[in-house]
């Protein structure tokens, strides 16, 4: 199709939840993604480091504000309450930074956005938007709001039911078909008048896969390579009509693909929560109804808990409404947990690779609601902060786990942003803003 709305400079974006930079390029390299292929196998594509907390909602966040955590106050999946250490679920208005969509807004263009995770409950914006995970009402997932009886019309799906997890490969599979051609119908629906400035679309099935089944495929000998394959096969033929549609396009134009964060075969995981038990440190009232039951923790006589995946809180007077000490005290035993995470190990290997202080790695003005201590675990650990559990190391049904190096980036531009943060940086930087 002729593109007859010239004058724009447009830029599309296509995310690749959880997709490893070095995954991408051995798959390629046996010629069954070619289409991803033509993209990874690119002088254009390399990797990158995703922001800490290696999480989704955190990285998604950080790539279309173009700032880190401490810009734009997302930290993890879940924010605690001072007030009644109650945990939520973080949402869209955990984002306390103009997003690229309000900025491009500003200047009277527009933009196009599908699946995005973390942009649930919808926020106005000039164009489209269907939000992604954790949205699981469509009323409230899209804008403008005449879009969800579209997208209902459609069979739209928000969400793969991940519940069943590793105990059923067939259903989990069927689940993430299911999410696939919802986005295909997505881009059906919304690419085609090409009334748009900036298009971004997010694939978040290979991270719902990698969670349970990273080895099934990365390892060409486990007993379900082959039907995991299959999927990626599909997976990268909506790429391919992806790819196609961008080339269709009429300059100028940019293309960026980037994953939110990598993913590695998972050994253990490691619980920090009953690591503090064990020292002395967290004292539960009783145990946890289910792994994000605050509400458990003795707050007098708790000096400091963990929330997944690897946030230390120290429990001050200045931050909590029970907290046991003032922030002099905090800050020593900062520096005490600190060392002692340091030093920690499984099965003789050290669990950390750095555990870092915010000032250390982040910047902005919500420094002050970051945790007190971000650990960073060696590849193959995944870090937790539940309430319920009752050893520190051992699987619990995932044998995928995010990393925070290794993340796909491409920038058909030729960009090479050392950060997810730093690549979303150049989202503005395309369109003549400033984050």
């Amino acid at each position: 199709m002729h593109d007859q709305h010239n004058g724009r400079n447009r830029l599309v974006v296509l995310g690749l939840d959880g997709l490893p930079f070095s995954l991408a390029q051995s798959l390629c390299q046996g010629g069954k993604l070619p289409n991803l292929a033509h993209i990874t196998l690119s002088a254009n594509a390399r990797a990158v480091r995703a922001e800490l907390p290696e999480l989704s909602p955190v990285n998604w966040a950080s790539f279309v504000t173009g700032k880190n955590p401490g810009g734009h106050g997302v930290f993890g999946f879940s924010r605690i309450d001072p007030a009644t250490y109650t945990l939520s679920l973080t949402d869209s208005s955990a984002i306390q930074a103009p997003t690229i969509f309000e900025r491009l807004g500003e200047k009277g263009l527009t933009a196009k956005v599908v699946n995005l995770p973390g942009a649930y409950p919808a926020r106005p914006m000039s164009g489209m938007l269907v939000a992604g995970f954790v949205a699981h009402d469509l009323q409230k997932a899209v804008h403008p709001p005449f879009l969800a009886s579209i997208l209902a019309g459609e069979g739209y799906v928000l969400e793969a039911d991940t519940t069943r997890g590793v105990s059923d490969p067939d259903y989990l599979l069927s689940q993430v078909r299911a999410t696939l051609r919802s986005r295909a119908k997505a881009l059906d629906l919304f690419w085609p008048d090409l009334s748009w400035d900036m298009f971004m679309l997010v694939l978040t099935e290979t991270d719902r896969i990698f969670h349970f089944f990273y080895p099934a495929v990365a390892n060409p000998q486990h007993a379900l390579h082959g039907a995991f394959m299959e999927f990626m096969a599909e997976w990268d033929r909506f790429i391919g009509v992806f790819l196609d549609r961008y080339d269709a396009l009429a300059g100028p134009k940019r293309l960026i693909v980037l994953a939110d964060h990598g993913f590695t075969e998972c050994k253990t995981e490691v619980d920090l929560n009953v690591w503090l038990m064990k020292q002395g440190i967290l004292k539960l009232r009783q145990r946890g109804a289910n792994e994000f039951d605050s509400q458990a923790i003795a707050p007098h006589e708790t000096a400091a808990f963990a929330l997944d995946p690897g946030r230390i809180y120290i429990n001050v007077k200045e931050r909590f409404a029970r907290g046991v000490f003032h922030q002099y005290i905090g800050d020593k035993l900062r520096s005490e947990l600190k060392a002692a995470l340091l030093e920690l190990s499984h099965e003789g290997h050290l669990i950390m690779a750095a555990v870092h202080e915010p000032q250390d790695i982040y910047s902005g003005q919500f420094i002050h609601k970051a945790p007190d201590l971000i650990c960073e675990p060696r590849p193959g650990i995944s870090l937790t902060g539940k309430f319920d559990r009752l050893e520190t190391c051992g699987l619990h049904g995932r044998f995928g786990c995010h990393t925070a190096g290794d993340a796909f980036f491409y920038d058909s531009q030729g960009s090479a942003p050392a950060s997810v943060s730093a690549a979303g940086r150049e989202l503005f930087v395309h369109f003549g803003l400033e984050p």
